[in-house]
């Protein structure tokens, strides 16, 4: 139970801070948009990320050095462009916004293409659930629990986030709240991408 309960703890206090993949879970959850698949794919991704790290394949970095770098530079590239968009949306004013919150919104596969991005071509990612976790579930004998601990963390907080949104739905009915965090989620992608270049 020590081992569950301290990689539920690990597993949280590593994804709870805002990041590019929060964002748009939190977004989409506003949206009501494809909310559980979203919420799934990012808690089902973390848990393998997981497993990998406790059965000790973080060791990947050291075997293919370049796979690093390359995510590294495609990851900034990415939230470059997706923080682009999302300054375009926030200068769009109301109208644009307006009728996405009413339901105009990209599909599945978009959805889902665009958390993918978000999800693996983020080293960050790596570090927290490949790394860290692993490194600390070093220190367990009970490696299996400290990652089912991380792993139920990860899906507690994904899906309280998705579905947690829509208690916000109020503050955003108005379109000068999806302007604040259109611009809000461009700031944390660009913040990001600048992070990942600048190491």
């Amino acid at each position: 139970m020590h081992a569950y309960l301290t990689g539920f703890a690990t597993g949280l206090s590593l994804i709870v801070a805002i990041g590019a993949q929060n964002a748009f879970v939190l977004k989409q959850g506003l949206l009501r948009q494809h909310v559980f698949a979203v919420c799934l794919f990012c808690a089902a991704s973390d848990a393998a990320l997981i497993a990998l790290g406790v059965s000790g394949m973080g060791k990947i970095a050291e075997l293919a050095p370049w796979a690093m770098v390359a995510m590294k530079y495609g990851g900034a590239a990415f939230l470059i462009w997706y923080g682009a968009r999302a300054f375009l949306a926030a200068s769009r004013g109301g109208e644009a916004l307006q009728a996405r919150a009413n339901g105009a919104g990209a599909g599945l596969v978009a959805t889902l293409a665009t958390i993918a991005m978000l999800t693996w071509a983020n080293p960050h990612v790596y570090l927290d659930t490949v790394f860290l976790l692993g490194a600390v579930s070093a220190k367990f004998t009970q490696k299996t629990a400290f990652a089912a601990g991380a792993i139920t963390g990860s899906f507690a907080f994904f899906f309280a986030l998705g579905y947690g949104a829509r208690l916000l739905a109020p503050v955003f009915a108005r379109p000068r709240s999806w302007q604040v965090l259109e611009f809000a989620i461009g700031c944390i992608m660009w913040a990001i991408a600048a992070k990942l270049l600048l190491g």
